[in-house]
């Protein structure tokens, strides 16, 4: 027995140490129950579950830490109070100038010394207008960004003769500050956003431009008193038919230019003064010409006609056989035929029509004759065209012979 004993108390303790070199697993799976072995076998469950109570709250906290970065949002980010709307709209304006040599110089301005009639407020980011000095003739206020002519700016400035206000953001002129410059001569208030013509204008205007602005209305009777008005530019507004009548340029007896290009007119206006030397009248929408509009106009030296919608249906033969009629230009329509011109004439541009043939016989203004056949004395009847353009139209080369023998002078001819 004690043999007996001795060796199974060596085989258990064997099989125990042996088990626990094998795998070391954890004593609840051992395949085998002995005495020994469940008391090993309770301590190492102990053990591990009073670690496992330990170490659970710090694997939890990690895991939710880390899920916590994963899923967290992004920080938005703080918003910025808005900045004001003058600062990033318009440039600050220009910082004082040194003071001058002139005491009442205003000093966002620059009065030269060599030239006591002249203040140049120009370019200088102004929203106002300075207090305009008494002695000053020539102002110059273009470029900048002013609203309106405020009566305290101009109260002592009643000698100018000369302002320009030019690109500025001037919605209507106030008829106080007009009026009272009796002495203006030269009024230019291109691009600005003018809905209307102003009133009261200076009755000595020799010079006015309006053009770039959004006028849709021309004032009755607004022309009356300007006699010495000889350039009316009113170019690239909203003008149309409506907008003239026979008394819209009722008083402008002297008046040499007058633009109305790049408006909405789909008719020759009306009442354009007689003494009129040149008129544009580019890009509208005008198909036909009166055939006896231009003969009102004994002076008409220049005549521009480009990107309108004339056709010739819409273009009576002579109604471009003016005798003082030089340049015409008739570029960008829908003429399929070179009309009638003067023998008069020295530049026409027909480029970018659809021109398929000339007919050279027909539309010299003169009998073809050769030079031979010409007296000295009649030398002066020979058609004076110098420059002709034909060049975007459905003509091929060469130029006709006929077209040649009858404008001998031309010096170019741009097919």
């Amino acid at each position: 027995m004690e043999r007996a004993g001795l060796s199974l108390t060596v085989q258990t303790s064997q099989r125990c140490s042996a088990t626990q070199n094998q795998t070391r697993l954890p004593a609840l799976i051992l395949p085998f129950s002995s005495s020994g072995c469940k008391s090993n076998t309770r301590v190492n469950t102990w053990t591990m579950k009073v670690a496992f109570r330990l170490l659970l709250p710090l694997i939890l906290l990690l895991i939710f830490e880390v899920n916590g970065q994963r899923k967290k949002p992004p920080r938005k980010p703080t918003r910025r109070p808005p900045e004001p709307v003058e600062p990033t709209e318009l440039p600050p304006p220009l910082p004082p100038g040194p003071p001058s040599v002139f005491p009442d110089c205003p000093r966002e301005c620059f009065c030269p010394p060599d030239f006591p009639s002249a203040l140049y407020c120009d370019s200088r980011n102004l929203r106002k207008v300075p207090i305009i000095p008494s002695r000053i003739h020539y102002l110059y206020l273009q470029n900048n960004f002013i609203e309106d002519l405020p009566e305290e700016s101009f109260k002592n400035a009643t000698e100018l003769k000369w302002v320009n206000l030019d690109n500025n953001r001037i919605k209507k002129v106030d008829k106080r500050v007009l009026e009272k410059l009796d002495n203006l001569v030269f009024l230019y208030m291109e691009k600005n956003k003018l809905r209307e013509v102003p009133n009261f204008l200076p009755p000595n205007l020799e010079q006015l431009r309006l053009s770039r602005n959004h006028i849709s209305k021309i004032p009755a009777g607004v022309f009356n008193k300007l006699q010495n008005l000889v350039l009316l530019d009113l170019h690239k507004n909203e003008l149309d038919d409506m907008d003239f009548n026979k008394n819209t340029f009722k008083g402008l007896k002297n008046l040499m230019q007058l633009n109305l290009a790049h408006n909405t007119l789909r008719k020759l206006p009306p009442g354009v003064p007689s003494a009129i030397h040149q008129l544009f009248l580019d890009r509208n929408f005008i198909e036909d010409i009166p055939s006896e509009y231009f003969k009102s106009f004994p002076n008409l030296a220049f005549l521009r006609l480009n990107y309108n919608k004339i056709t010739d249906k819409g273009l009576h033969k002579n109604c471009f056989n003016l005798t003082n009629l030089l340049v015409l230009h008739l570029a960008y329509n829908n003429l399929t035929s070179v009309p009638f011109i003067s023998s008069k004439l020295e530049h026409l541009y027909l480029n970018n029509n659809s021109i398929d043939k000339i007919n050279g016989t027909q539309i010299c203004p003169t009998a073809m004759v050769t030079f031979q056949d010409y007296p000295s004395s009649e030398m002066e009847n020979v058609p004076r065209l110098r420059y002709l353009r034909l060049d975007g139209n459905r003509l091929k080369p060469p130029i006709p012979l006929d077209l040649m023998l009858c404008f001998r002078l031309l010096q170019a001819v741009v097919v």
